[in-house]
């Protein structure tokens, strides 16, 4: 992903600004990339490399889209935003798609009530959302480009709004409930609050009145898969499930091809297909919506997005992040233990996060143990007079121990690339973690001082943990706020916390590249105030 990122970077030119390293850079954040659709490969997974071929290829052609000597220029802006954030319908394929009143009433029915002389109707009940609600993508008005964590459309930094859907249930649905055939699965790996998502659709859906719920077990494998059945969901069946951590479903990477899907769907009478995954995963989930939508059949693909990472674009957080900075909390305390109790002591700690530094850069801020943070964002020396080697020597001739927090993207610089990849996709990243606790020894013994080395990856267990209360809600309502969004037709959507708002989102403008650490946001001079760390360069 790194590709493209760099890509967007060098191919365009009048599109927003960030400030970074002294200098106006675009800022990725509010590009005018449109992604084009792509012919599907064979494999869900491998959809991501289309996506960033589409996206460095719109990227070239419409680099200058945005012309700023245009008075009416921020209009344009807005439309063009408000078109590539639009989120599609299956009425725009299905234009006689009925929509019927809503079965999600509060007020009216418990779940386990039949329809029994049709639909219930009430007029008095206030709790759903208006389809004309909106979100505001942005918040802070920035006044010039040199403020911190600045992301400018122009170089005054002109406020343009930026609107998205608002998530919640509709008044209107397009899916009669007693003919919903709904189907869960969970790709990638594990993370904290795979099964609370998981029972709170079950629960939301059993409220909407849907009887046919099965979660598709291993990811997408499970499609194509013979020996794997379709596992029968039920709120009895998932009543408890959020205790424990893990997936009920079971988790895989890769699969068959989006056609052996989507006919795999339709065998099975699957109108509804709720994909909990990151970037990987909601490629292969747009893809399976854009195969619908070419066959014209009405179902409506809806993803949770799911990465420890919490690198997903436009989102506050993801589910899983918040209990992985708590858990990282033992680790770094571990390490700090064992470093300030040895004689000459080094802790050195590797987080998970590919190649974004968020887990490391928050675990490290909340730990207050963490005397070096280093993620792959922010570049660094190891030898050399403003080395981390050197400022190490410095901590332990003034301090006698210290912490390092090492993120597991970083570094890769220094290690051999073997250009191997997952089933997913995804580069293999080198173990930096190991390295730097060579290099830290070997140092240490040409320089004649002797020093204790304690190196902790703690990445499945922090994985395989159950979520905290803080992503239990994030789990609940991300959850409840996908089946409305089934219900009311959307498809191609995915939902997430925006501004402490939720919100639907189109799935390729979350999956165009992954979120990163900017090395001039506050939160990341925030991480450099509690540690103390200098500039390695």
């Amino acid at each position: 992903m790194d590709a493209l990122s760099q890509a967007i970077t060098s191919g365009i030119s009048s599109v927003p600004y960030k400030k970074n390293n002294s200098s106006l850079v675009p800022s990725h954040g509010l590009s005018s990339l449109i992604l084009r659709k792509t012919r599907s490969p064979a494999n869900p997974s491998s959809r991501i490399s289309s996506v960033r071929a589409s996206a460095i290829q719109h990227s070239k052609t419409s680099a200058s889209s945005i012309d700023l000597s245009d008075p009416d220029w921020k209009l344009k802006y807005e439309k063009d935003f408000e078109q590539r954030f639009n989120i599609p319908h299956i009425t725009d394929v299905l234009p006689d798609a009925e929509a019927i009143r809503s079965t999600f009433c509060l007020k009216m029915r418990s779940p386990t009530e039949d329809f029994v002389g049709g639909y219930p109707s009430d007029e008095e009940w206030h709790g759903y959302i208006n389809n004309n609600d909106r979100v505001l993508l942005k918040v802070i008005r920035y006044s010039s480009p040199t403020s911190a964590g600045a992301e400018c459309i122009d170089p005054d930094c002109s406020w343009v709004e930026q609107w998205i859907h608002r998530a919640g249930p509709r008044e209107k649905i397009y899916f009669r409930p007693e003919e919903v055939k709904a189907a869960i699965i969970t790709c990638g790996g594990l993370c904290p609050g795979l099964n609370d998502v998981i029972r709170h659709i079950v629960i939301t859906l059993e409220i909407y009145g849907v009887k046919n719920i099965v979660g598709i077990p291993f990811g997408y494998r499970g499609f194509s898969d013979k020996d794997l059945t379709e596992m029968p969901l039920s709120r009895k069946v998932v009543q408890n499930i959020h205790l424990s951590g893990g997936s009920l479903l079971g988790v895989s990477r890769g699969g068959p091809s989006v056609s052996e899907i989507v006919d795999s769907m339709e065998e099975r009478g699957i109108n509804m297909l709720f994909v909990l995954g990151g970037n990987g995963t909601h490629a292969g989930a747009d893809a399976i919506h854009n195969e619908c939508r070419k066959r014209k059949i009405k179902v409506a693909v809806v993803g949770v997005p799911k990465t420890i990472d919490n690198d997903i674009l436009h989102m506050d957080k993801t589910f899983g992040f918040d209990t992985a900075v708590e858990e990282a909390q033992r680790a770094i305390n571990s390490a700090y233990i064992e470093a300030h109790s040895a004689y000459h002591g080094i802790g050195v700690v590797k987080l998970m996060g590919r190649n974004s530094g968020f887990i490391a850069m928050q675990a490290s801020l909340a730990s207050g143990q963490v005397d070096i943070c280093l993620i792959p964002e922010v570049p660094f020396n190891l030898h050399g007079p403003n080395g981390v080697l050197k400022h190490l020597k410095y901590l332990i001739e003034t301090k006698g121990s210290a912490v390092i927090c090492v993120a597991e993207g970083a570094g890769q610089n220094f290690l051999e690339k073997t250009n191997a990849k997952d089933a997913s996709g995804n580069a293999v990243l080198g173990d930096f973690g190991v390295y730097i606790q060579q290099e830290t020894k070997k140092y240490f013994k040409e320089i004649s001082t002797p020093i204790d080395v304690k190196y902790i990856d703690p990445t499945y267990m922090i994985r395989a943990v159950r979520a905290n209360a803080s992503d239990g809600i994030l789990c609940t309502v991300l959850g409840q706020n996908a089946v409305h969004g089934a219900f009311a037709g959307y498809s191609g959507i995915t939902v997430g916390i925006i501004n402490t708002h939720y919100a639907y989102l189109p799935i390729p403008e979350v999956i165009a590249y992954p979120k990163s650490v900017d090395p001039n946001s506050r939160m990341w001079h925030r991480c450099l105030t509690s540690t103390g760390q200098p500039d390695f360069i």
